[in-house]
């Protein structure tokens, strides 16, 4: 019964949304609060999960999401993400642009989590886009699924962070085996499934939309990349600090305080102020101008996102998830391939990727003390299951369509199903590490 519901629930979510047109933000509250009655929640209830999940959603992506795109709109305005794509183009040439940006993607999604990565480089991936006339779907979905593997399969991102905490794995041996993993999975889903969208005709969001400037008004070429990975830097030298340091000495409560997305961003648009702003001769009213139309830009997007949020938390509350979970553990499949359908199932009937991938850690923890399975393993086994098939009730799916100004439909043939493309070969790659693991570990030890 409670799959039925959620169900009906995505299915009245699609119709009001494509056929009836009606705003995302309205249709998640018609939706949400007749399916939390339905899941047994009183009213009272309903009302307070829709609270929750609108606060607990946005006070965890609001402060990424405006200062993300306060900094894009001044990359794209200042002409940084124009320098950027006309050094990647003259290096790569536009024949390997979808390489190019995969692996873009995969640099910059080691430290960094995926909504700030998103909105760090959609202004390069416009920049691209309006420049030399591609299409913006073939151009952005190779490094936005280079974002989205990393952030489910490796380390330091919180929910394989937490899974290897909670099964005793290694977790060097999980970033290492997650790497092997992601690499493969980011290949098929990024830019050899690209390539069968490149007639999805799309304008994307106008917000990043900026007009190519003459060559000696842009910024300097070190500074364009300086200022718009800025994010990107901060986070890799405070990993290597925390990793060097002593985990409980006087600077951890300094490192972790700058570790947070959050601050880095907030970091990263001072800096930028200063170095693509007031040094590129706009008042720091012109600036503040921008950020001001940023904020516009993406004030509905947020909106969304909280609907999506009520959604997952009354989802949550009515304890629809564990009831998958319970219905699934005494199926009697391997652990690896059980780990990963229950991450799955719970992804696309709750949204969130994380809790999908603690709630299946938490059902699947009890087994590990009865089986041989390999705790690395499982943690990606599970994080590949926690990215499947996203759809309304995901918040990337809403960054995805608002930002690149989709339909449902072609949102959901892009992104819902590169990420369904990414869970699977995850999953593939981890049985098949399961395997080879066995056999090539002895011919290690000997050397």
């Amino acid at each position: 019964m409670t799959l039925l519901i959620i169900l009906l629930a995505v299915l009245a979510l699609i119709v009001l949304n494509s056929w009836g047109k009606v705003n995302a933000f309205l249709a998640f509250l018609l939706v949400t609060i007749p399916a939390g009655l339905a899941l047994g929640l009183s009213p009272t209830q309903v009302l307070a999960a829709v609270q929750k999940g609108l606060g607990d959603t946005l006070g965890s992506v609001a402060l990424v999401v405006v200062l993300g795109a306060m900094l894009g709109k001044l990359v794209a305005e200042s002409g940084a993400a124009q320098q950027i794509a006309a050094v990647l183009m003259g290096a790569f040439g536009a024949k390997n642009i979808q390489w190019t940006m995969m692996t873009t993607g995969f640099i910059i999604g080691i430290p960094l989590f995926y909504n700030v990565g998103f909105l760090l480089m959609v202004p390069l991936i416009f920049s691209v886009v309006y420049q030399y006339r591609l299409p913006a779907v073939y151009v952005g979905l190779p490094l936005l699924a280079s974002l989205s593997v990393l952030h489910g399969f490796v380390p330091p991102h919180p929910a394989p962070t937490a899974l290897v905490a909670l099964f005793h794995g290694n977790l060097g041996l999980t970033f290492g085996y997650g790497l092997l993993v992601a690499l493969p999975a980011v290949v098929v889903a990024g830019p050899l499934y690209a390539r069968t969208l490149r007639g999805i005709v799309t304008v994307p969001l106008a917000g990043f939309a900026s007009a190519p400037r003459p060559a000696n008004e842009l910024p300097g070429r070190l500074n364009s990349f300086l200022s718009s990975l800025l994010p990107v830097l901060v986070l890799a030298g405070v990993y290597g600090l925390q990793a060097g340091l002593p985990a409980g000495g006087a600077a951890a409560p300094v490192l972790a305080f700058l570790s947070d997305p959050g601050m880095v961003m907030l970091l990263s648009v001072l800096v930028a102020t200063v170095s693509l702003g007031r040094a590129q001769g706009k008042s720091t009213s012109a600036v503040m101008d921008t950020y001001g139309a940023a904020v516009r830009d993406v004030a509905m997007l947020l909106l969304i996102i909280g609907g999506a949020g009520a959604l997952k938390e009354v989802l949550v509350a009515s304890g629809a998830g564990l009831a998958i979970a319970a219905g699934l553990g005494g199926t009697g499949l391997p652990p690896l391939v059980l780990g990963w359908l229950l991450a799955g199932l719970i992804r696309v009937c709750i949204g969130s990727a994380t809790v999908a991938g603690l709630t299946a850690a938490g059902v699947m923890l009890p087994t590990m003390a009865h089986s041989a399975v390999n705790p690395n393993l499982l943690v990606l086994a599970i994080g590949a299951g926690s990215l499947l098939f996203s759809h309304f009730n995901d918040s990337g799916f809403w960054l995805f369509k608002e930002y690149f100004n989709l339909s449902v439909r072609d949102t959901l043939r892009s992104w819902s199903a590169m990420e369904t493309i990414v869970s699977i070969m995850g999953l593939l790659g981890v049985l098949l590490l399961d395997w080879a693991l066995p056999l090539v570990t002895p011919a290690l030890a000997r050397f």
